[in-house]
């Protein structure tokens, strides 16, 4: 296991790790198999996609935050509510073959 560790700058952004994976892959001179990448945060949560086009990933910020806004009524106490939901959407691990 190796953590990868990253700064946010927004309460919802995209942020490319596929560097530290393949960094990770290298190291452990691995030629074949899966790579589980995983996010113990209940915040925080994990996608595949192309990155090819910033256009994409822009677009998804814009649906998330139509779809859960940050401010709604919530009840948790702590006031991110709106974290958690996104997060439980992208989910917490994505398998890298």
């Amino acid at each position: 296991m190796k953590p990868i560790t990253v700064q946010t700058k927004a309460r919802t952004e995209f942020i490319d790790i596929t560097d530290a994976v393949q960094e990770f892959s290298q190291e452990q001179n691995l030629s074949d198999g899966v790579i589980t990448v995983f996010v113990p945060h209940t915040t925080a949560g994990i996608t595949i996609n192309e990155n090819s086009d910033p256009d994409v990933t822009a677009d998804m910020e814009t649906v998330l935050d139509d779809l859960i806004p940050w401010s709604n009524g919530y009840r948790h106490m702590e006031g991110n509510t709106a974290a958690h939901v996104k997060a439980s959407m992208m989910g917490s691990s994505a398998q890298v073959i």
